[in-house]
């Protein structure tokens, strides 16, 4: 094969077959191919797109380009939960324990933090001596024993994927629906996984804005994962203001405490009930939609899936004493409102501004490896739809104390609240479920 000849036929539209697709990634990981041609050859794919069956191709020959991991060792069906990103998205911390407490299996491989969004390994660090790294034999022990398991998600998953997203993020191909589905989904069935249930986001806060794309990007990782023989899900889900009212890591994993103890905001919590459901439906833990959402809320109303986050936290040699004492998390040095400047309702919070904020005042690093104080965050008093007034705090920021980060932290979250003499409902959580059946509206 000739590199040339590859990039020219998908110029023009002729599909690649999976021996074309292979050599293209190999190639590039080998380091046979050059950047300046594997650049072109993403290039046509922005342009050009990709076919069900390439998409499915170019996953799995991600896939094959670095570690799979094999977890036949747990018994069971095992279930994951992927989120393409979102503002105070703390639903794996409230969902996982709950999935496992309701009868499912989840083995979840997780990640850090991405642009404005938090991840869900940082969250964890929170937790007082939390081992989120680990080999795979113990990781497998400890999901046979607690059903539930979280670590950090190894780089040498789908190796081909950290080569590639470098360079579309230098070349404008960032933003290629087949390349984000391949991307997401090569580390996922890396992962070893069994079944998927995947939360697109959509919204001013997420990654893919507009409802349409979410819908191409979610139709298109179902695709790939049914296509070599997972059950797969996804859900598109609202991102218009942030979720819950934490964003941070300590402050999210208090959230999360929360939230199991019945005490937790309720879009967080119809979030992680429809999530949940899924999980345990393509488990065949449950026989509809609604037994699971219902089996969920029960076990947030018992404490079961606060019990269950004690176990794993303990199995992962963390300290489950910050279920009932949560002064054990970082602290921050100061807490300072944020004052409204005028009484009425607050009509939006902008979902990115809020992010952003939070990433001034040092929730978030601004390379990969700056450290991240993990006590720092925000607290929203006041979400769309409530009543305000002037001089009333809308939310607190956890910060260390610096006014070069609180004033233009405070500014920016100011910025994101528009309050005016409308009571508006909340921004819609749900739009649509995708599986391979089709594609059902959802309210």
């Amino acid at each position: 094969m000739k590199t040339y000849e590859l990039i020219k036929k998908k110029r023009d539209g002729i599909e690649l077959s999976r021996d074309e697709i292979g050599y293209m990634i190999n190639g590039f990981v080998k380091g046979d191919i050059p950047d300046y041609q594997m650049a072109a050859f993403l290039m046509t794919i922005y342009f050009r797109g990709m076919s069900p069956r390439e998409c499915v191709e170019l996953t799995m020959a991600m896939v094959d380009s670095g570690v799979k991991v094999d977890l036949s060792g747990i018994r069971g069906f095992k279930v994951d939960k992927h989120s393409t990103g979102g503002v105070g998205d703390t639903t794996t911390l409230v969902l996982a324990p709950l999935v496992a407490a309701s009868g499912g299996i989840v083995a979840k491989m997780t990640g850090r933090e991405l642009g404005h969004t938090g991840g869900t390994v940082d969250k964890l660090l929170s937790i007082p001596d939390m081992n989120v790294d680990m080999p795979k034999e113990k990781f497998v022990e400890i999901v046979n024993h607690v059903h539930v398991g979280l670590i950090a998600q190894t780089a040498s998953l789908a190796h081909a994927d950290k080569h590639l997203y470098a360079l579309r993020n230098v070349t404008a191909t960032v933003d290629s629906i087949p390349l984000i589905a391949s991307s997401i989904m090569s580390k996922k069935l890396a992962g070893g996984s069994d079944g998927i249930v995947l939360d697109i986001k959509t919204g001013v806060g997420a990654f893919t804005q507009q409802y349409e794309d979410a819908l191409k990007l979610a139709r298109t990782m179902v695709d790939i994962g049914e296509g070599v023989g997972k059950k797969v899900v996804g859900l598109i889900t609202g991102m218009e203001q942030p979720l819950g009212k934490a964003i941070g890591n300590a402050i999210e994993v208090q959230e999360a405490i929360d939230t199991l103890s019945g005490k937790g905001p309720a879009d967080l919590v119809d979030l992680v009930a429809e999530l949940g459901a899924n999980m345990l439906l393509i488990s065949g833990v449950v026989a509809s939609r609604d037994e699971g959402i219902n089996l969920v809320k029960h076990n947030i109303q018992t404490r079961r899936g606060l019990e269950k986050l004690g176990e794993l936290i303990e199995a992962q040699g963390g300290n489950r004493e910050v279920i009932e004492n949560p002064g054990l998390l970082p602290q921050p040095r100061v807490k300072i409102e944020v004052e409204a400047a005028c009484s009425g309702y607050v009509e939006k919070i902008n979902a990115l501004d809020v992010g952003l904020a939070s990433k001034i005042l040092g929730a978030g690093g601004k390379t990969k490896d700056e450290p991240i104080d993990l006590s720092i965050g925000i607290y929203l008093n006041k979400k769309v739809g409530d009543p305000v007034r002037k001089g009333e705090p809308v939310a607190v920021l956890y910060s260390d104390g610096d006014k070069n980060k609180i004033n233009p932290a405070r500014e920016r979250l100011l910025n994101a609240y528009i309050i005016g003499p409308a009571r508006l409902d909340p921004p819609r959580l749900f739009y649509a479920r995708v599986s391979k059946e089709g594609v059902e509206e959802l309210q």
